[in-house]
């Protein structure tokens, strides 16, 4: 098939196709005598693949490792462990983003507690000392009096 209907049949632009051809992800590429590409079924499969790797976080380094030049060539190992490790990663980066996010909410509870009669400056005195956290000390600024 040509670049077209091969980006009709994914969704990517043709540029995006041949931008994946140049750096080595899509290898299934064939030039016909007149020069066009012309593309396997599979390469379907292959951009779809790309597509859902990156959706799940993963480099375009990282799928060029993982993608073997031949389908039928699959590493297992290699491919269930790589899988593993990037569920584990993103399990961290699930966490971390929960930790922020409760410091976030944390802080904001705390703001929109701010009692009536305190001004916004005192608020958020109160609630960095809370916190921990310390205000730097104000600086004036030195004017000529002349």
């Amino acid at each position: 098939m040509n670049i077209g209907e091969l980006s009709r049949k994914t969704g990517l632009a043709t540029s995006r196709i041949r931008f994946y051809e140049k750096i080595g992800l899509l290898k299934t590429v064939r030039r016909k005598a007149n020069g066009y590409r012309s593309y396997p079924p599979e390469a379907v499969m292959v951009l779809n693949m790309i597509t859902t790797g990156q959706q799940a976080g993963f480099s375009l380094d990282e799928l060029r490792l993982l993608l073997p030049a031949d389908l039928s060539q699959w590493d297992h190992h290699h491919l269930l462990t790589t899988l593993q490790q990037k569920v584990r990663d993103l399990e961290n980066i699930e966490r971390k983003i929960a930790e922020n996010k409760a410091r976030l909410l944390a802080v904001l509870h705390e703001i929109e507690a701010k009692p009536d009669d305190m001004d916004c400056a005192a608020n958020a005195e109160r609630v960095m000392t809370q916190f921990g956290w310390h205000l730097l000390p104000h600086r004036e600024t030195d004017q000529d009096d002349s």
